[in-house]
């Protein structure tokens, strides 16, 4: 069976970050919007966390050496 909703567990586990993290990170305008809502929590399309992944890499400003 293919796989294609991430909760905060499998997100936080991704971006090595967690969970209350990512609770905190889906508040934000930019974020995905949730695919549901279950018991457990919302749930995301992994496609949807994914670009959200690259736009951050691609739009975050080159850090400057030390």
């Amino acid at each position: 069976m293919p796989r294609h909703l991430m909760g905060s567990g499998e997100i936080a586990k991704r971006l090595g970050l967690s969970r209350q993290r990512v609770q905190q990170l889906a508040e934000r305008d930019d974020w995905p919007e949730p695919y549901d809502e279950l018991a457990m929590g919302r749930v995301w399309l992994i496609e949807d966390i994914e670009l959200w992944i690259y736009q951050q890499r691609v739009t975050r400003p080159e850090e400057s050496p030390p």
